[in-house]
């Protein structure tokens, strides 16, 4: 059971080529105040304080004026927050859409025998209908979400546990009370925890704030980057569920003006790209440059001599940071 973002995808070679070492970096050599300014943190969020208040705390201990959160948790829910750094606030938006996995105990109003609930359960896999609760702070109109997995762990008494993977946006304790209803038993969702959210896992580097303070203090008073390093990732890292496309040197400062990426430019893509996909554009050297809209599928852009394979969302790299090489045309 995976989300969509899970997919193994294969890297489709299109031309080879070189990348100058004069222009850009590696990003994990780059120095310490750049990689915390483009650095990504998958923190554990606790329970009680908001998903914006915790965020503030990363700014606090970090001495930054700006951090951004994906995917906002209730003050009592506990779980992954990816939290991106600075610059690499812009990439927040490529998060938003991915897929989330949870881990709920749900608790019935009347127990019920496993095999029934087991039964209700494969009625809530695929898409299901939504409306958000009077509480929540978007318009309250029905939506189709998809569950794309929803397995029955535990089962003690009215206490009921269970993990789904389910599209962003979905409504974890409107889920379990439409649960209860199907049941005929009624049900609420008694705790939550958050433990995948795109790229971001709970087993793979989860960070809490102590872990932050400890390791910035760490380099403040010793010069010892080591800790700070690894509980900070690169920005790139939260963009690693985006299908990747690498480009050519010589097209990166086109890009980084905001033009669509031209199919002479690309070195390799990654299969199963679909027109509308969002994508994600990488240099040689494995920096991101941007993320947008691929305009052919994997397949089309192996082939295609001409034309724009994906237009331009959210430019990431700073420009000038490559030198200037063509202006892509449609």
């Amino acid at each position: 059971m995976i989300l969509p973002s899970e997919k193994k995808r294969e890297k489709l070679v299109k031309s080879e080529d070189v990348t100058d070492g004069k222009y850009g970096k590696k990003p994990e050599v780059r120095p310490l105040e750049e990689y915390i300014r483009k650095g990504v943190i998958n923190l554990d969020k606790p329970a009680g304080p908001t998903s914006h208040e915790v965020t503030s705390w990363v700014k606090k201990i970090l001495n930054l004026d700006k951090a951004g959160h994906s995917g906002t948790l209730d003050p009592n829910v506990t779980g992954l927050l990816p939290i991106m750094l600075s610059e690499a606030t812009r990439a927040v938006d490529a998060l938003l859409t991915a897929g989330k996995e949870y881990v709920c105990l749900m608790k019935l109003h009347t127990a019920m025998p496993e095999k029934i609930i087991k039964s209700i359960f494969s009625d809530f896999t695929g898409e299901i209908f939504q409306k958000p609760s009077i509480k929540s702070a978007v318009k309250r109109e029905t939506r189709v979400r998809t569950i794309y997995y929803l397995e029955l762990l535990e089962v003690e008494d009215n206490n009921v546990l269970f993990k789904v993977g389910c599209e962003a946006g979905t409504y974890i304790r409107k889920l379990c009370h439409d649960i209860g209803m199907a049941l005929g038993t009624g049900a609420h969702m008694q705790e939550l925890r958050r433990t995948k959210s795109g790229p971001f896992r709970e087993d793979e580097k989860l960070v809490t704030l102590q872990d932050l303070r400890d390791a910035y203090v760490e380099w403040q008073e010793s010069g010892d980057e080591t800790q700070l390093r690894k509980v900070i990732s690169p920005m790139e890292f939260g963009l690693s569920h985006l299908p990747e496309i690498v480009i050519r040197d010589n097209a990166v400062d086109a890009i980084c003006h905001g033009a669509g990426l031209a199919a002479p430019g690309v070195l390799t893509v990654e299969t199963g790209i679909e027109r509308g996909d969002l994508v994600a554009v990488f240099t040689l050297k494995g920096e991101a440059v941007s993320f947008g809209i691929a305009q052919m599928k994997s397949n089309e852009i192996l082939r295609a001599a001409t034309g724009i394979v994906a237009n331009t969302d959210r430019v990431l790299m700073e420009v000038g940071t490559y030198p200037k090489g063509w202006k892509a045309k449609a």
